[in-house]
């Protein structure tokens, strides 16, 4: 059994295209090695399913993988939304760093409680200055918050939680078990995941990235989301190619129609903090139960190992966690926290997680026993951490006119231009059937 465990070796793909992110940290590198991840798997699989007469050869363009890495669609006539809370940032504390992270309503209310100030970034900053970074992350924390101290990397290296998720696998499988693949008449060469059923459980940014992916090639994504759920500034990006429902999974009725769904799925994948499905009447057993035939990949923010494995986080706040705002600092030469230049942990699990669905779709193909796929942020971030910049050509300041696609998407805001997709194989083509929808917008059902 061949399964992914690591970045494609070189020479696995072509890279056309040239340039880099400026940052410490080898960024262009860990986009191109990503997104050729999702092409290895994808040529694997058409292969394992005899799609083609021979495997498809794989070529990633590194200005657009990089460019990816950001936001890939351009309004035209209108502006998207601010991506970020007023109160959302870096803040100087009584000793070192901190970032809020208040985007959602329940994280902004659980910040200020325990600031106990008013909800301006004037009084926010005056209020953070009486406390420690550490002690005002912890109880931010416990209040039900996000928040991240700024750690080095040495101290992140014997932090308990930074010594577990070094010692995981990038990718963790497990539960190996049979998986009868439905057959899909539609898959072609051309489109090898048409008619695949993926039931997306996942919020901003990295699982949403993973299922746009799967998108690209044909399959069938529909994502739940609570309703009424929105993410500002983020849907137009990631709901490309996706169906847009809401379901109440606490309603009796929804529940039904879920499990239904759930039923009838090729894949499951999921960002929920690990114990919320649990709490929601959908343990793993539950899961396996009702899908037992369901390729099923997830994700977290701090790894499953160690006391932080179930700690809501987001890029921005591991970037801070792991090392990677200090370490940015110190190579700007400024006293700030210095982030990547892109939320790059969040892409590249993304499309790690893509790779790991179609790897386990090969498994399954071949008639293998076919494991379950566990990433996280904070995992991806040492991977990143431990990576060699080698790309060459211009600093990429920004996409310009030439990197979008001349085709106009109707979005469900407006009309906008998308970027030129970054990875091509021969035969297979990254498109997508349908523009980019608002939350809420579909029924909570398979097409077909």
């Amino acid at each position: 059994m061949t399964l992914l465990t690591s970045l494609p070796a070189a020479g696995r793909y072509e890279v056309t295209g040239s340039g880099h992110l400026r940052s410490a940290f080898a960024v262009s590198e860990l986009a191109n090695g990503s997104i050729g991840a999702v092409g290895q798997e994808l040529a694997r699989l058409i292969a394992a399913m005899n799609l083609a007469p021979s495997a498809p050869e794989i070529a990633v363009d590194q200005r657009l993988a990089s460019l990816w890495f950001g936001y890939s669609f351009r309004p035209q006539g209108w502006e998207l939304p601010n991506l970020w809370d007023a109160l959302a940032g870096v803040y100087e504390t009584q000793e070192g760093w901190i970032r809020l992270h208040t985007n959602l309503p329940l994280h902004r209310k659980a910040a200020l409680e325990i600031l106990g100030c008013p909800g301006t970034r004037n009084a926010v900053a005056d209020a953070v200055k009486h406390w420690p970074a550490d002690g005002l992350e912890s109880e931010i924390v416990a209040a039900g918050g996000v928040a991240a101290a700024m750690r080095n990397r040495a101290d992140w290296t014997v932090h308990p939680q930074g010594r577990s998720v070094a010692s995981e696998p990038l990718i963790h499988w497990s539960d190996f078990s049979p998986v009868k693949m439905r057959d899909r008449p539609e898959a072609t060469a051309e489109r090898p995941l048409a008619g695949l059923r993926v039931l997306d459980l996942t919020r901003v940014l990295a699982g949403p990235v993973s299922t746009r992916t799967l998108a690209g090639f044909g399959a069938d994504v529909l994502r739940i989301d609570p309703p009424g759920w929105d993410e500002p500034g983020v849907i137009t990006d990631i709901s490309l190619g996706k169906r847009m429902a809401g379901l109440d999974l606490t309603n009796g009725e929804d529940r039904l129609i879920f499990e239904t769904l759930l039923a009838q799925a090729d894949v499951l994948v999921h960002g929920y903090r690990p114990g919320a499905l649990n709490g929601l009447g959908y343990g793993a057993v539950t899961r396996r139960q009702l899908a037992p035939n369901a390729v099923e990949v997830q994700l977290n923010a701090y790894g499953w190992t160690g006391p932080w494995a179930a700690r809501r986080g987001f890029d921005s706040l591991v970037q801070m966690s792991a090392g990677i705002a200090d370490a940015g600092r110190q190579w700007a030469r400024t006293e700030r926290p210095h982030p990547l230049p892109v939320q790059a942990l969040d892409h590249a699990t993304g499309y790690l997680m893509a790779a790991a669905v179609l790897s386990a779709l090969t498994a399954a193909a071949q008639g293998e026993l076919v494991p379950q796929a566990h990433l996280s942020l904070a995992r991806t971030a040492e991977l990143l951490a431990g990576m060699k910049k080698s790309t060459e050509g211009p600093e990429i300041i920004g996409p310009v006119d030439s990197d979008y696609s001349a085709y106009i998407e109707k979005s469900g805001w407006g009309p906008g231009l998308r970027l030129t997709a970054p990875l091509r194989l021969s035969g297979a083509a990254m498109y997508w059937e349908s523009a980019a929808t608002r939350c809420g917008s579909a029924s909570a059902a398979w097409t077909d």
